[in-house]
Formats: structure tokens, sequence, C-alpha cells
């Protein structure tokens, strides 16, 4: 049934509504996406040369997602004096000692159908949500989060209380991806489908959206998001909080009179010898 077949009986299921629910077919495609997931074989988003942004979104494979959803029951998962509830196709992963996965003890979560490659480290606590793709010796410290379908390449660091976030609808939407080498630093956001490239550094309190401006000091140039493409951080960029005043034109005249100012992301430089030296993660940890 696998690959093919599987597209087109999860195409047929989430096109069916409402009565995919009663129909134990629609539960076995589910189940066999869902495990392929996490054995690494399908992922929402793959690496595609020929794609404008390097990427190809598998919209197929988030109505996979989305068909778990709907065909789900709740279901009482409850540990002691802890409660939870949730749909009972989307259980908390486990893993054992051979899978090379360190899931530290204190609180961490990864739902089923995430993808966590070898050599990967989960601080408590953190959470990693269904369709993403942890690649390997990439760390999620602590208080982070990985949202639905985001891509994370490898030896990346999501540093303490970092959000990914995630997206399951629209189903074209390109979830974030986060190449490999990436150093994400604490208290950072990165949202609404934006691609940061290999080798780029995101220092703390850094926050990138669709809508956000990045200003390229190095190259004298605005980068920001198209119809077509997603924000796009250059490969090596090292990226800081910043800001820029806000001027005359469409704004009140007192804006420009408080001394008011937006926030603006700003690459400072491309990364050299002294910021490897600054971020190279620590193999000891691993």
């Amino acid at each position: 049934m696998y690959p093919d077949q599987l597209e087109q009986n999860i195409e047929r299921h989430f096109a069916a509504g409402a009565s995919a629910i009663t129909d134990p077919t629609a539960m076995e495609a589910f189940v066999a996406l869902r495990n392929a997931l996490e054995r690494g074989e399908l992922r929402s988003a793959s690496p595609d040369p020929a794609a404008p942004t390097g990427w190809r979104v598998n919209a197929w494979v988030k109505k996979g997602i989305l068909l778990g959803f709907r065909i789900g029951t709740l279901q009482d998962f409850s540990a002691g004096a802890l409660s939870f509830v949730d749909k009972h196709t989307y259980p908390v992963r486990h893993f054992t000692a051979n899978d090379g996965i360190r899931v530290v003890m204190g609180g961490s979560s990864i739902r089923a159908g995430a993808y966590i490659a070898r050599g990967v480290v989960c601080v408590p606590p953190s959470y990693i949500n269904t369709g993403s793709w942890v690649d390997e010796g990439t760390m999620v410290d602590s208080h982070a989060l990985v949202g639905s379908c985001a891509q994370i390449g490898k030896r990346v660091h999501l540093s303490a209380a970092c959000q990914i976030g995630g997206v399951l609808e629209p189903i074209n939407a390109s979830p974030v991806i986060i190449e490999d080498d990436v150093l994400v630093g604490g208290n950072c956001g990165v949202y609404e489908g934006t691609i940061v490239r290999a080798g780029a550094v995101l220092a703390s309190g850094t926050i990138l959206t669709r809508g956000t401006p990045v200003f390229d000091l190095v190259h004298g140039t605005t980068i920001r998001a198209t119809v077509e493409t997603p924000l796009i951080i250059p490969a090596n960029a090292v990226v800081v909080p910043g800001s820029r005043p806000v001027t005359k034109g469409k704004c009140h005249p007192n804006a420009e009179a408080w001394g008011l100012s937006l926030y603006a992301p700003v690459i400072v430089k491309y990364r050299d010898e002294k910021t490897d030296l600054s971020t190279t993660l620590e193999d000891l940890l691993r």
C-alpha cells in the first residue's frame, strides 16, 4: 500500500469528509502514514532543488495528518495524578535505549507522527508536535516548541524557550524550516513558513514572521517574503533583534514626536571563525 497506493487512499478518505470516521480502511491508511512519518520514510515537506525555495510541501501527507484528527476519538491518557485527554490517534511516542534518542526526565512530550532521528536530545520541558522532523544531533532545549510539520535539520540547537511554529492548514502552506547547523537562540520565535538556511544564527529574542522585513547591513538590502515565497534567512547569516524609527507618512505625527520605533531583525554579519567558536555545539552533551 506504500507509497503510491497510500497517497491515493489518504486523498480518497480525506475527500470523503465525515463518512471516513466510520470507515475502518481510513484508520488503516492513517496508521500506515503515521508509522511512515515516525520512521522518516515520509515527511510533510521535503528538500527539492527544483523548487523555488529548495523545499516541496507534500500536501497529501498533511491531509493524512488532518485525517487522523478527524477520525480520532477522545481517549483518557491520564497517568497517576496527571490528567490527559486527546484524540486516540495521537498518543505520546515512547522510545527505548536502542533508538539512540535522549528524552531527559522531567516532562518532555513527543507526539505520535513526529520523526526523531538518532542523536537527538530533548531537554525538559519541551514539546515536539506531530508531522515534524527533527534530524540527527539536534538539541531541543528546555521550554522549546517544535510545531506541527516543522522541519528541523541536523546539528541544530533550539535554545531554551524558542518557539518553532507549525502549520497544518491551509494544506499547501509551507511549514517552518530550520536547515542544518542553525543556532536558534533563547526566546526566539520563527513562524509562518519562514525558512532559515544552513548555518544561520538567530540571536536571543529574534522574532521572524511572514510580515517581518529583515535588514541586511552587510549587503545593504532588505529581505521580505513575497506572494510566492516565505521569508528566507540566508545561509550563515547572523541575525539580531533591532529597531527602526517610526517616521512620517501614514503614521500619526505623534509617532515621530514620541520617539517610537518598530522591531526590526538585523543581519549584522555572516558567520566567521569567531562566530563558529561561540556557537559550536558540544558533542559531550550528546
